[in-house]
């Protein structure tokens, strides 16, 4: 699943492409927009949410019929395009007569076209357009966004400790607790701050520390592609544990483990990390 630097990354594709300009086509291939025309709506920015992505738009003077069972607001002018990758979703962006590369074309879900730019979104989950008004409908429940101007690490101190018996693993990914913080940062920061991911939240020694680690980790590689919690670009060192089973621990030689917890793998070192309680 693309952690919350990823999406991040991917809002300023968008809005790098798309900002300022109106739309000389759309084709939305979901049915709930399958009718959807969104030609002559100018694109006001791009934004990220945790892992969500909003593409806020303005409608022409004479506007446009929304989907079906959705109200106008702002007098039907101002309106998001909100999408989720989930664990395969991408936004990509090509010049005008670019061949659509990377992607097969029968995962196309969305195509925003511009002067200077075509916007393609592939395998994209909850595809919706609701008035800007109505973000909170879809965004609302996240917790304060690692990379958003919102962030706030003492609330997200504050939510996680409400789930005490939580493992911090689980509580950690959830995102209601703080967006943005997916499987590789999650294995990463517990190993680091040398956490089982079973351990209980309660018996986390410092939640402050580790939501500050995390929030770090995120922000250290917003702006690039290549995610490194090492320090190193180089292709098998940037990672701890992450996607390493069976490798040597780079601090102490035990064999990574791969385990799954929950509906996700983790990866840990046995001897850095805590076992697991038995109790």
């Amino acid at each position: 699943m693309p952690e919350g630097d990823t999406v991040w990354n991917t809002a300023r594709v968008l809005h790098r492409a798309l900002a300022g300009a109106s739309l000389t086509g759309s084709d939305f291939r979901v049915p709930r927009l399958a009718t959807t025309d969104l030609t002559g709506w100018v694109v006001r920015e791009s934004a990220s949410r945790g892992k969500h992505l909003l593409l806020r738009l303005t409608a022409p003077p004479e506007g446009v019929a929304p989907p079906e069972g959705v109200a106008p607001a702002d007098g039907g002018a101002r309106w998001t395009l909100h999408s989720h990758l989930r664990m395969d979703g991408a936004w990509r962006a090509y010049a005008p007569g670019e061949r659509w590369t990377g992607r097969p074309a029968h995962l196309i879900r969305a195509v925003l076209r511009a002067p200077r730019a075509v916007a393609v979104g592939y395998h994209l989950h909850d595809l919706s357009l609701v008035p800007t008004t109505e973000e909170d409908s879809l965004v609302g429940h996240l917790g304060p966004d690692l990379l958003g101007a919102d962030w706030d690490p003492a609330e997200a101190v504050r939510r996680l400790a409400a789930q005490p018996d939580a493992t911090i693993s689980e509580a950690l990914l959830d995102q209601r607790n703080l967006a943005g913080v997916g499987n590789l940062y999650k294995c990463e920061v517990l190993f680091l701050r040398g956490v089982s991911p079973w351990t209980p939240v309660r018996a986390v020694p410092d939640l402050a520390g580790t939501v500050a680690l995390a929030q770090r980790l995120l922000a250290a590689n917003r702006g690039r592609w290549t995610q490194s919690t090492t320090g190193s670009l180089r292709r098998g060192q940037t990672s701890y544990v992450y996607g390493r089973r069976a490798e040597p621990c780079r601090r102490c030689g035990t064999a990574i483990r791969k385990e799954e917890l929950g509906e996700r793998v983790t990866y840990w070192c046995p001897a850095c990390q805590p076992e697991r309680p038995t109790g």
